[in-house]
């Protein structure tokens, strides 16, 4: 059989009725260490918020940490897992700007590769397992696409994180009428690449927009629903 794709629409999601109208949303991921101050002092170093550490003096420990914008957390410690350290791997954290998040985690003193991309169609190769294969190209993406640039590195126990750099989501992927930015951060790198286009768009239509607000709300608001943008 000849290998195919499939993009899921938006219609093809179960609709809320079905399922009883109950939000579900993925709250933590637990993470195997060995030492567990250690990683408490590495999840540190990289800004993450602390949100508990409870230990019953006997044989239970539990850490959790946020990402900096996350929903979701982590957590970790003294019989929480019974997964060998270091096996988590493929652990991806979302950013607008992959060259900023590099450069934030260096500045902290954490070991990052290279931003990367995968080679076009290439799943297979010699290196460690992204989503788009084994052959890791140096620099981001060239034509700076959603979902094609990464970075990666690994806690002291081997845990495997990447960052992916995501501008745009694909239809579907988020609800269209709702538009949420996970930080302050990441709602001034949208402001930026609206103005860019903004500007453009000035061009082309010859003249000054005055309603530029209005145009800067419906490009942001299709930019991160994956609809098409304004022009």
């Amino acid at each position: 059989m000849a290998n195919s794709t499939y993009e899921a629409q938006p219609s093809d999601a179960v609709s809320e009725a079905s399922v009883g109208g109950v939000d579900v949303k993925f709250e933590i991921v637990v993470i195997p260490v060995s030492d567990v101050d250690r990683a408490k002092d590495f999840y540190a170093r990289l800004g993450w918020r602390l949100d508990a550490d409870y230990d019953n003096g006997n044989d239970f420990r539990v850490i959790q940490f946020t990402p900096s914008g996350s929903g979701c957390s982590v957590i970790f410690g003294k019989n929480v897992t019974a997964a060998a350290p270091g096996s988590a791997q493929g652990l991806y954290l979302i950013v607008a700007d992959i060259e900023a998040a590099r450069d934030n985690v260096l500045r902290r003193g954490v070991k990052i590769s290279e931003v990367f991309h995968g080679a076009s169609d290439v799943y297979a190769g010699p290196d460690e397992p992204y989503l788009f294969g084994r052959i890791r190209v140096n620099g981001p993406d060239p034509e700076h696409r959603s979902y094609r640039s990464f970075a990666s590195f690994s806690d002291p126990d081997g845990n495997g994180w990447l960052f992916q750099e995501i501008t745009t989501r694909l239809p579907g992927r988020i609800d269209a009428s709702a538009t949420t930015f996970a930080s302050m951060n990441d709602l001034a790198s949208a402001f930026r690449r609206a103005e860019a286009a903004h500007g453009e768009h000035e061009k082309r239509i010859g003249q000054r927009d005055a309603n530029w607000p209005d145009w800067y709300a419906a490009y942001m608001v299709a930019e991160q629903s994956g609809k098409e943008l304004p022009q």
